[in-house]
């Protein structure tokens, strides 16, 4: 009996199963175009799941290895159960086979139970709750009637009162399993994320590479959308993308602004993607909601929309408020820790171009800060004759006078604020204790156009970008270091696709270099405790962990570590314009991570960012005193530093070029 039945079950289920997946495609097919190489994209995929997602997926053992054996023993047992039940190959060695993959599916079923049993308050509930008796469901009816065929049973063991509960069980496995990857349901994330994988909208970031900068859009082009207005307005792969979310909510845990009470939870920010993609409302969302200032968060069921109605109004409610977009501090902390790769802070910046771009509502100060960048160079409305100011006794060298340098020493508006000036000038203190040839661009340099990328207005971003890059074809040097891991993410990573290609360090890199080359003559730090608080802009954009505490450790500081630090830091909240748009929320985020400091007993915070400098000093004392990696350098330097200083490593002797677009 069972013979006849599995066969049915399983062909029948592939056949929907192929129907569902051809409707997803077509939904995801809504969305514009977007260059992918698809077929090089499916041959690297195997690569990219068992490999670079793993290293993800790595970081909590326990998930890591339960999802190896569940996934890995699905794979193997849908494979031989077609192959052994559905064309009826009844070969001893294939039942074996068979058996021990579904043992393995078994074991990782039990293993995903035990999690389900007391779940953290960040994994969906719902249909996510059934999901482990659904995989005991596949694995326990395929292993016993794979018995038989295996030569363990004898083929008519149990009657067809047997067959009809395996039946029933297989019908149940095979359901979940096979329509649920492409029909909805928790297994839809399988189907969805191996083609994430192979077509991902930065494939930069497989193979231990890097991708952090935002792409540009294309002004000349009347006919190109300015960002993000309805759901088919994202390109087709960011619309697969929102379907290969597993609903673990890893985004949710390590994202600042739901931790602090702002209406922005990225777990539900995506499956509300989902649900415009499809049309609906939030309604059936099994997660934890938006927060409000209530307590309570954001009710459930009252957003809505669909592939071709706007995501936002700025009327009444649609399927996502304005101030959950407003709320991220693009730290990118949710797509650090995503286990399935996929670009939440792309898709909120996407949104904001067109909120600010069309529609002229970046809210609180932004439209202010956006006219100043317009007016004056530069977010504070400043005059763009005192950019200079802080440096009046430095004897400062500039660029247009010397016309070729080492280094070119961008300075970003910390010019502007008295507190990061000091910073600057501890910096330039330390350039001249090693008797480094640098320059600065003085009343040429404008502001770097972050900001306005980060609140969505991409013209003004170009428009900085262009100029600043013009003025810097002008001239000749190897590298340019700035303290401000902003303006370094900038210039390093998205200045490129207009034309403007550089070797950029942070400083702390550059010191530790001058440290290495034994250029600087350094004491011994006399202060207390030090932690460091690493920024998103260097970190988790950039990699670069180590160069700040190298520096720190040269300065005879041993760093006392925060428990959430490295890539798993958390924001200061200063970022992607977070001050400016200021979305209320229960707590402030500066004061979480101060909670963080405090734990540590440390009495100094070494920092490497202007932002994080504001956003920490900003907090109520006592606390512990704040100071930039440059100054505590700047600090220790005995005079008479070494006359015939030696070479910088060979890693950083670069041939002189123009730095020309």
């Amino acid at each position: 009996m069972l013979n006849t039945i599995l066969p049915i079950l399983l062909f029948t289920a592939l056949a929907l199963a192929v129907i569902g997946a051809v409707k997803r495609i077509l939904l995801w097919n809504q969305g514009r175009a977007s260059k992918v190489d698809l077929i090089g994209g499916l041959l690297a995929m195997p690569r990219r799941y068992l490999v670079d997602l793993h290293h993800v997926v790595e970081r909590d053992k326990y998930m890591s290895k339960t999802h190896v054996a569940t996934a890995g023993g699905f794979v193997l047992a849908a494979l031989l159960a077609v192959i052994v039940h559905g064309f009826g190959l009844h070969n001893r060695i294939l039942g074996f086979a068979l058996l021990a993959a579904t043992s393995l599916m078994f074991v990782g079923a039990l293993f995903v139970a035990r999690r389900r049993r007391n779940p953290p308050a960040r994994l969906s509930k719902g249909p996510w709750s059934r999901l482990p008796k659904s995989l005991m469901a596949f694995s326990l009816s395929f292993f016993i009637a794979t018995l038989p065929v295996a030569g363990i049973l004898p083929e008519d063991f149990g009657g067809w009162l047997l067959a009809a509960v395996l039946a029933l069980g297989v019908a149940w496995g095979v359901s979940e399993m096979f329509l649920g990857m492409t029909w909805g349901g928790p297994m839809k994330h399988a189907f969805a994320g191996a083609l994430h994988l192979a077509w991902h909208r930065r494939a930069e970031r497989f193979g231990g590479g890097r991708s952090t900068g935002l792409k540009p859009l294309d002004l000349s082009d009347p006919s190109a959308p300015l960002g993000v207005e309805k759901p088919k307005d994202f390109t087709w792969n960011q619309l697969l993308g929102f379907d290969a979310c597993v609903q673990c909510g890893k985004c949710e845990a390590a994202c600042p602004a739901f931790a602090a009470g702002q209406p922005l939870n990225p777990k539900k920010l995506i499956q509300d993607m989902v649900v415009g993609l499809a049309g609906g409302s939030d309604a059936k969302f099994a997660g934890s909601p938006y927060p409000s200032l209530d307590g309570r968060g954001i009710p459930l069921g009252e957003h809505s929309g669909g592939p071709h109605l706007p995501i936002v109004s700025l009327q009444g409610k649609a399927l996502v408020d304005a101030e959950t977009l407003w709320s991220c501090t693009t730290c990118r902390a949710c797509v650090e820790e995503c286990p399935m790769m996929i670009e939440h802070v792309d898709a909120i910046v996407d949104m904001r171009r067109h909120l600010t771009l069309e529609k002229g509502a970046t809210p609180n100060k932004g439209a202010e800060v956006l006219d100043n960048l317009i007016a004056t160079d530069n977010p504070g409305g400043f005059a763009p004759g005192g950019r200079m100011n802080w440096a009046a006794d430095l004897n400062l060298e500039l660029l247009s006078e010397k016309q070729s340098a080492d280094v070119l020493f961008w300075v970003g508006d910390g010019a502007f604020d008295m507190r990061n000036q000091r910073t600057l000038r501890a910096f330039v203190k330390v350039l001249k204790a090693a008797n480094v040839d640098f320059a600065v661009l003085g009343l040429e340099e404008r502001d770097s156009g972050d900001v306005a990328r980060r609140l969505g207005d991409e013209a003004t971003f170009q428009q900085l970008a262009k100029r600043n890059i013009e003025t810097m074809a002008k001239y000749r040097f190897k590298r340019i270091v700035s303290c401000d891991p902003h303006s370094f993410h900038v210039l390093k990573n998205e200045y490129g696709a207009l034309g403007g290609n550089y070797e950029v360090l942070h400083h702390s890199t550059y010191i530790a270099e001058l440290i290495a080359a034994k250029q600087l003559n350094l004491g011994t730090h006399k202060g207390g405790s030090v932690t460091y608080h690493d920024p998103c802009y260097l970190g988790r954009y950039n990699g670069e962990y180590e160069a700040p505490r190298e520096v720190l450790r040269a300065l005879g500081i041993e760093v006392k570590e925060m428990e959430r630090s490295g890539f798993r830091s958390r924001c200061c909240g200063g970022g992607g314009g977070a001050p400016i748009t200021d979305i209320p929320g229960k707590q402030r985020i500066p004061d979480m991570r101060m909670v963080d400091i405090k734990e540590t007993g440390a009495e100094l915070v070494a920092v490497g960012c202007p932002q994080c400098t504001a956003m920490l000093e900003g907090v109520v004392e006592p606390r512990p005193q704040i100071k930039d990696i440059a100054e505590l350098v700047a600090d220790v330097l005995i005079d008479g530093a070494p006359s015939a200083p030696a070479k910088l490593a060979p890693t950083t002797s670069i041939a002189f070029s123009e730095a020309r677009p």
